[in-house]
């Protein structure tokens, strides 16, 4: 017999997740502060609850996606949270992305509950996430992962058991980083091509054959040669992201150059588009510099698959 979960934070990724959940067959009971993001979910199939704790009781085991620290603390422990709800022996599936100490700290509050903790973080974009196709970053206990390992492949077409609890927000956060310093290098890069004369669409596709390559120019190049950026990620993420990896950098005794000078350009980008732009507007200040558009024909205003 299949785990029953509750599913908090219903955004972007989150709604994703759910719904592949959901698509799998598993029983899933949902909560987010959007009624519309919780309909949406309720027409797949979901059943709704009024609360984390509500959600939580009728269902023996919690996931959340949230988008910081702060409200994961609040829907973990605070007031209707999950720790209310939770039952002795139940899991906490937290899927946000967290600091290695935040984590840490609140697997501890729900230990003393308890609750035990699997960190869960996924890398690869939410247009993966759609189509279950996401990658997952797992700490905590191996026999616990094994047993929501079904949930876990559910949502996510690949995942890796990092170590314990705190192990996963380490390797995400430095995914995140890599992400952010290619997305200024990318841009960077179509630029040159640009006042270079190169046909953008070409020099796109000569970037993805050759060693330059990545990940991030091969998804989100698309998206600034469009001109929709819509990337499902905001500038307020992504500085939140960096944010971490700066304080690792500073804890672990590594100077991180690279991403302390992408972290700067971010801190611009949020002051010039504002922190609710998409993460891939950074691009934007460079076509605004310049006062040169990226944009060439046949590509798409949202990834697919």
């Amino acid at each position: 017999m299949s785990e029953s979960y509750a599913f908090i934070g219903l955004g972007h990724l989150g709604g994703n997740l759910a719904a592949s959940l959901i698509r799998n067959g598993f029983a899933v009971t949902v909560h987010d502060r959007d009624p519309v993001a919780v309909e949406r979910l309720v027409a797949l199939g979901a059943t709704a609850a009024n609360s984390p704790a509500e959600a939580a009781t009728r269902a023996g085991n919690a996931i959340s996606c949230l988008p910081s620290p702060k409200v994961s603390e609040a829907v973990l422990a605070g007031p209707g949270g999950l720790l209310e709800g939770l039952p002795k022996g139940g899991t906490w599936i937290e899927m946000s992305t967290n600091g290695r100490d935040e984590i840490v700290r609140l697997a501890a509050l729900a230990s003393a509950k308890g609750i035990e903790t699997l960190e869960c973080p996924v890398t690869g974009g939410v247009h993966l996430a759609a189509v279950g196709r996401i990658t997952a970053l797992v700490g905590g206990d191996a026999t616990l992962y094994e047993r929501h390992r079904p949930a876990i492949e559910a949502m996510c077409a690949k995942s890796f058991l990092m170590g314990p609890v705190g192990s996963a927000a380490v390797i995400k956060v430095i995914t995140n980083m890599l992400a952010f310093i290619h997305l200024v290098a990318a841009g960077e890069a179509l630029m040159l091509a640009k006042q270079g004369g190169l046909d953008l669409a070409q020099s796109y596709h000569a970037i993805v054959a050759s060693s330059g390559n990545s990940f991030v120019h091969e998804t989100e190049s698309q998206l600034i040669l469009n001109g929709s950026y819509d990337i499902g990620f905001t500038m307020d993420l992504a500085l939140k992201d960096l944010g971490f990896a700066l304080t690792m950098g500073r804890d672990f005794g590594v100077p991180l150059q690279l991403a302390s000078h992408v972290n700067e350009i971010f801190q611009i980008g949020k002051q010039e588009y504002g922190g609710g732009a998409w993460s891939t507007q950074i691009v934007k200040l460079l076509e605004d510099t310049v006062s040169s558009d990226l944009r060439a024909p046949g590509f798409p205003a949202k990834l697919e698959i």
